[in-house]
């Protein structure tokens, strides 16, 4: 193991005290109570979210009416369907409330809201599906495999046929020679379970089986980029339910937003130039009076011979501010 200098270790500030504020702003204005779920840049949707937001409503309860701020870049589509169901579980009616960007899987999410509420800087996107596979080409200066998606393929698929003639190979042939077989079946099958929760996900609030097939398939292959900005006008051609968020709740959530940046900022120690410590924050949920967030914790050594990071002491854990009697109780988390 390598030694390090010993140097005070980097922590972010935790603003419990002033989102609070915020959010009891928000919901003193909306009428109702309001959820957060955000991730930073380096975070993602991901399983243990799911249990966590379970806890949250295990602390504020049922409601005939909520609001979801969301904010976050996506992560693993099957686990945005499980958060859906926890949200649409514990609430009749949801509203999504979209400042930023929710992008990908966090698109899903807010495809399972009643309505969604988009300011001038938010933007959904397609949920076309993108893997890196065991198998995945390589990327020859960077040493790690690539993503490969669904529409690249079908374009070059298509491009081939529009433009063969009889002595061309099928174009298969030629596309087995830089990506294996098995990247494109795990693709497509992907791509079919992208489309799956993209319509059980708006079956929740839309009844209109054609009209969720509609939805599913435009979102999944319509898009010449997995980044597309859907902002509100192209949401509203889509059909979704979406209106303009008042400029005063959008000018407050990003005040949020940037609360929580700020929380989420690079904690890291640098020892020498191939050691460092990472404190960073990933992903925040939070409701009136509960605030549980992730943080990172953990030692990354430079191999210079393998030229790559590995990690080392990993003690990255999920951790939790509530009120109780007035008073902020801070605590871990833990998620087998």
């Amino acid at each position: 193991m390598p030694i390090k200098e010993k140097r005070e270790i980097k922590q972010p500030p935790v603003l419990f005290n002033k989102t609070q504020e915020i959010i009891k702003k928000v919901e003193k204005i909306l009428g109702k109570k309001m959820i957060c779920y955000w991730t930073s840049y380096n975070g993602g949707i991901c399983s243990s979210d799911v249990i966590v937001l379970y806890n949250l409503f295990q602390k504020i309860g049922k409601s005939d009416d909520v609001a979801l701020f969301i904010k976050s870049r996506g992560g693993d589509v099957q686990v945005a369907l499980r958060i859906v169901n926890i949200i649409r579980t514990y609430n009749k009616k949801v509203t999504a409330l979209i400042p930023l960007e929710s992008a990908s899987s966090a698109t899903l999410i807010a495809l399972g809201a009643d309505e969604i509420q988009m300011g001038p800087l938010a933007y959904l996107t397609p949920i076309d599906s993108s893997l890196i596979h065991n198998l995945s080409p390589v990327d020859e200066i960077l040493r790690r495999r690539v993503g490969v998606s669904q529409d690249e393929i079908f374009r070059i698929v298509k491009s081939w046929k529009e433009n063969a003639n009889e002595n061309h190979v099928h174009p298969y042939q030629e596309l087995f020679k830089y990506i294996h077989p098995l990247v494109i079946g795990s693709i497509d099958r992907s791509s079919s379970l992208s489309i799956k929760i993209c319509k059980e996900i708006l079956s929740y609030h839309l009844k209109d089986e054609v009209e969720c097939d509609r939805i599913s398939n435009l979102l999944n292959s319509e898009f010449p980029s997995h980044e597309y900005p859907i902002t509100l006008r192209g949401a509203k051609k889509i059909g979704l339910n979406s209106i303009v968020m008042d400029d005063n709740i959008n000018d407050m959530l990003l005040e949020l937003n940037r609360l929580y940046s700020e929380m989420a900022q690079k904690a890291f120690t640098n020892f020498d130039e191939f050691n460092y410590h990472d404190n960073q924050i990933l992903n925040i949920h939070e409701a009136d009076g509960i605030q549980l967030y992730f943080q990172n914790d953990k030692d990354w050594n430079y191999l210079k011979e393998e030229r790559r990071w590995q990690i080392l002491n990993d003690e990255s854990i999920w951790r939790k501010n509530e009120m109780v009697n007035g008073k902020m109780i801070s605590s871990t988390f833990h998620i087998a």
